[in-house]
């Protein structure tokens, strides 16, 4: 439901100052959050992004690498019931959207999430949630930036006939040295981003209209070789297979907050971000579950096991020719550098606000007063993560980043109960309907699907989070902001 009006001029009364475990649950006011928008180290972040371009933001954060790429790893786990696992992963994503969007607008700040947390349950679980967004959104760089080196050995072969060697396009667990592609994407998006939100989301738009356009070429030719006998063992693994799959194909729903990231960069973010937000899972289900019906259709399930690329592979099959499988294949690599591009764009904004409530140190913070974009945040994260990108396995990239979004996830829903019960008079742009209901099942959905990951997936998940808690005893819980200013 849509309501009128902008935040509250109502102020929260001031907290009381802080000690012993009390100190843990301060609360950042929202008042605080929102006049602080844009603010910096040295600058101000410059505020030009339209609805428009925070729906492509959105779009091309999501839409693309769970299709071209994950896509590969979910049918051998569910079958041709794969598309049920699609709309599952879909589900839990909007329940937890509509707590995003009732948020976004009432918070309109780069923290998203962090944020959101921050203002509703206290500093340590703030900590916990941005930390846990470093892992989905930094991870998630470097996972799809592996599977783009992937469609970028098809295109190779298809137009020039060589491919770079596994040496030099794989990770060192799976027979190579250096995934030198996905080191090469990341730093692409990084020079992309350096030059300013808004020409970055100019790009970024044009992209996503290529990316959806591969799509169709997909659906178009893969529907010509359509076996209706390859949906006859609908579900060969059962309903846990359905679930495995859901939960894998998670990732491919990660990124649609990322336009809640840009709400200091937005023009009117509290009318903007929530029917952003709301539309782009709109789209990106619909191309999802149309797309894995058609491959399914095209092909049989168990080839799906042992394939790489599997959409580009498809075309070729049905069509007998390679010539659409490159066409696919060059339209897979511009899709998904611009998941890159828009997930690297998240990446940095949470540390920026992190930075500058003094939970991460100042270089985070710091504006370039010429572009108005953290540009040493940029190139930090983005060398970080496409070291991440060299050497870790796509797999292990997917489980990791898709249990740290679930855990995310869930707070933001618990996060909307909180904020209607301690602040019912802050206006809202978006009230995600029938009270409660869906942020609980939300929350619930976000923790049946965490349940689904197997041990190494949840030993990877602690030891982040053990390492970020030490990391905030020993440096946040004194530098932050809200800390300095009771002294």
């Amino acid at each position: 439901m849509l309501d009128q009006g902008t935040a509250s001029p109502a102020t929260e009364p001031p907290a009381p100052k802080a000690s012993g475990l009390s100190v843990l649950m301060r609360r950042k006011p929202v008042d605080v959050l929102v006049d602080e928008g844009g603010k910096g180290e040295g600058g101000t972040l410059r505020r030009t992004l339209s609805m428009w371009q925070l729906t492509m933001i959105s779009i091309g954060a999501t839409l693309g690498t769970g299709i071209f790429v994950v896509l590969g790893d979910s049918v051998p786990k569910a079958g041709p019931a794969v598309t049920v696992s699609f709309v599952i992963a879909g589900l839990t994503a909007l329940f937890s959207a509509l707590s995003y969007a009732e948020l976004a607008g009432s918070i309109p700040v780069a923290g998203s999430s962090y944020s959101y947390t921050y203002a509703t349950m206290g500093e340590l679980l703030a900590w916990v949630c941005g930390w846990a967004m470093v892992l989905e959104y930094g991870v998630s760089v470097a996972a799809v930036a592996v599977g783009w080196g992937e469609y970028l050995n098809k295109l190779l072969e298809g137009t020039i006939g060589v491919t770079i060697p596994a040496t030099l396009s794989s990770a060192p667990g799976e027979g190579g040295v250096i995934n030198l592609p996905g080191l090469v994407v990341v730093l692409l998006a990084m020079i992309m981003l350096l030059g300013g939100a808004r020409e970055s989301a100019r790009l970024n738009t044009i992209m996503v209209f290529v990316k959806a356009a591969a799509l169709l070429l997909f659906c178009a030719i893969g529907f010509t070789g359509f076996q209706s006998g390859n949906y006859a063992d609908f579900m060969p693994l059962g309903v846990g297979g359905i679930g495995a799959a859901a939960s894998v194909l998670f990732f491919s729903y990660i990124g649609f907050d990322a336009a809640s990231t840009a709400g200091e960069e937005a023009k009117n973010p509290q009318r903007d971000l929530p029917r952003a937000l709301m539309l782009s899972l709109v789209v990106v289900t619909a191309f999802y579950v149309l797309v894995a019906a058609v491959a399914v259709g095209a092909w049989k399930w168990t080839k799906f096991e042992t394939a790489t690329a599997p959409l580009t592979s498809i075309v070729n099959d049905v069509s007998g020719t390679t010539l659409w499988g490159t066409l696919l294949a060059a339209g897979a690599v511009i899709s998904i550098a611009s998941v890159v591009l828009t997930v690297l764009y998240g990446q940095t904004r949470v540390l920026f606000a992190m930075s500058r409530d003094g939970l991460m140190p100042k270089v985070f913070a710091k504006v370039n007063t010429r572009t108005g974009t953290p540009r040493r945040n940029t190139v930090i994260v983005s060398l970080f993560c496409g070291a991440l990108a060299s050497v870790i396995p796509l797999g292990e990239l997917v489980n990791a980043t898709s249990i740290g979004t679930l855990f995310a996830f869930g707070l933001v829903n618990i996060a909307v109960i909180v904020l209607r019960r301690t602040r019912p008079d802050l206006k809202r742009s978006f009230r995600v309907p029938l009270g409660w209901l869906f942020p609980i099942l939300g929350f619930l959905a976000c923790a049946a699907s965490m349940s689904q990951f197997q041990s190494p997936t949840w030993v990877v998940f602690l030891g982040w989070m053990a390492a970020g808690l030490v990391f905030y005893f020993l440096y946040g819980m004194r530098r932050s902001r809200l800390a300095t200013a009771e002294k």
